[in-house]
């Protein structure tokens, strides 16, 4: 497998993935995520877009400081200043890029109103200077698919000669089909002189559900470059999922003899990491990292699997770093099992993060006859979003529901280390909870998104809840866990009101609303 052709592996969940409406995440929450990207061998992160917001660019020139082995890749648009801050940001990594772009097809030229020659002329001067200051260049044509294909013959080949070393045709708004996506391919390859000499990257979007299908048709044309983001994430119907063609790469290595250099025991933990972060839950029939894709209730199918188990499985578990056995533990476990469970589930726990989680844990198994791997993740979650330094903390809670009258909700809260106890009434016992919070921390804060999920079956499961909240433009992303579920809706609130806080107090990079002009996006 060694000598067949390598595909690279570029992952822009921290750029395309993170412009999700709702998906923005804080600057610490980027650099584990790039950290996680960066172990499990990602070729190429594309770690933002400088010139959107100061947060943007700390973001990336701090993810470019501290990348090991992946090239670090910043976005601009196709103008001198969008270029520089670019360069600015991702100089100090190992092995940095320049990611420049602008719309091709007759629908993004005639929004800055440019014509077919003065297009032409700006991507020439913007690629020759992004080549000036970095030896690897990408460059993109937005709306490829959709473009005049003599046209984007002539762009390509302009890039090109420009000095960019990395040619992507993004399929903008997934309007794409399979074949098309291998024609084109095939097309600037045959027809673009030195297309030989680059390497041609494929970025397509879901729209029609074809993202994973027209990126691994381009790759089969030429393409050697894959653009993807975990879980699928990105805007309207996200961008292709790093794990569908990474596995697809991988079990059909029989008609698809590529290889990548993705360790794929990483995924399902990584997968983990963006759903709680970005507040995205992954769709339990989701291909490959869903609740189900490893599940069997069908009698038939429950039968076959236990006498042989290729005969309805194409993957193993393990082989995304999905612990097969999913043993619970119980409230007779030790610090050691914990840490060896801990271990296998991809969490590599410091002393004083043990500690916590063990205490955290103890306590959910008294509650809980048995603790499973993923009320385990949820754990560290729940550790994760909250910390000492916490403005607001949760001390005690009581609630007062029925089906008569409103519901009544009475709190004790720690602010900044002095006790504070209210009581509030709402529509319902979380409206209770959270006007009882509001009501011993004021504040403008709109709530955008209020969601819940269990992490695993029974009355005794545990509740993950994730809350958004905007106050002033500001996005705040909060999430709690708690086999109560007005207690964790509780630790939701008061994480996004604690990440209000942090900006109150000091401002936090990368949290900062992004607001660009046109060609905003690959």
């Amino acid at each position: 497998m060694t000598d067949q052709p390598r595909v690279i592996i570029f992952d822009t969940t921290l750029r395309d993935g993170e412009q999700s409406p709702g998906a923005t995440m804080t600057h610490e929450e980027k650099l584990e995520i790039a950290g996680l990207l960066d172990e499990m061998g990602v070729d190429v992160i594309e770690a933002g877009f400088p010139i959107a917001s100061e947060g943007d660019f700390a973001a990336v020139a701090e993810i470019a400081k501290r990348s090991k082995n992946s090239t670090i890749c910043g976005l601009s648009r196709a103008n001198i200043k969008d270029i520089d801050r670019c360069w600015e940001a991702v100089r100090h990594a190992g092995k940095p890029r320049i990611h420049t772009f602008i719309g091709t097809s007759p629908l993004h030229r005639a929004i800055p109103n440019l014509s077919m020659d003065q297009m032409a002329e700006l991507i020439h001067q913007t690629v020759t200077h992004a080549r000036n200051l970095c030896e690897d260049v990408q460059w993109s044509a937005m709306d490829a698919t959709r473009t005049e294909r003599d046209y984007l013959c002539r762009v390509v080949e302009i890039a090109i000669k420009a000095g960019a070393t990395t040619i992507n045709i993004p399929d903008t708004v997934g309007y794409t089909y399979p074949f098309e996506s291998a024609e084109i391919i095939r097309m600037l390859l045959e027809k673009v002189p030195g297309a030989d000499e680059v390497i041609f990257a494929t970025h397509c979007h879901n729209d029609l559900g074809m993202a994973t299908a027209n990126s691994l048709a381009a790759v089969e044309a030429g393409a050697r470059q894959i653009e993807c983001t975990i879980n699928g994430l990105g805007e309207r119907a996200g961008n292709t999922a790093l794990e569908e063609v990474v596995m697809a790469l991988r079990v059909r290595n029989d008609i698809l003899p590529y290889r990548t250099g993705i360790d794929t025991t990483k995924i399902m933990n990584l997968s983990r990491r963006v759903s709680a972060v970005s507040g995205f839950p992954v769709q339990f029939n989701k291909a490959v990292v869903g609740k189900n894709a490893f599940l069997h209730e069908s009698g038939i199918h429950q039968d076959g699997v236990l006498k042989n188990v290729e005969t309805f499985e194409i993957m193993k578990p393990e082989d995304i770093g999905l612990n097969a056995k999913n043993i619970a533990m119980g409230k007779h476990s030790g610090r050691a099992a914990l840490r060896s469970k801990m271990k296998e589930l991809g969490f590599d726990l410091a002393d004083n993060q043990l500690n916590d989680v063990f205490v955290r844990f103890k306590a959910l198994a008294d509650r809980k006859k048995e603790v499973y791997d993923d009320d385990l993740v949820a754990l560290v979650a729940d550790q994760a979003a909250n910390t000492e330094s916490d403005t607001l903390k949760l001390k005690r809670l009581r609630v007062i529901s029925g089906t008569e009258g409103p519901q009544e909700a009475e709190i004790t809260l720690v602010i900044e280390g002095v006790e504070k106890s209210t009581d509030a009434t709402g529509d319902g016992s979380v409206d209770a909870t959270f006007n009882a919070i509001k009501a011993l921390w004021p504040h403008k804060a709109n709530l955008q998104l209020y969601q819940v999920g269990a992490v695993t079956e029974g009355t005794d499961a545990q509740a993950t809840v994730s809350v958004r909240l905007e106050e002033d433009g500001f996005i705040s992303m909060g999430h709690g866990s708690d086999t109560d579920t007005i207690v964790a809706s509780a630790k939701a609130y008061l994480n996004a009101l604690n990440r209000l806080a942090t900006r109150r107090a000091k401002g936090t990079p990368g949290e900062d609303v992004k607001i660009i002009a046109y060609h905003d996006k690959v």
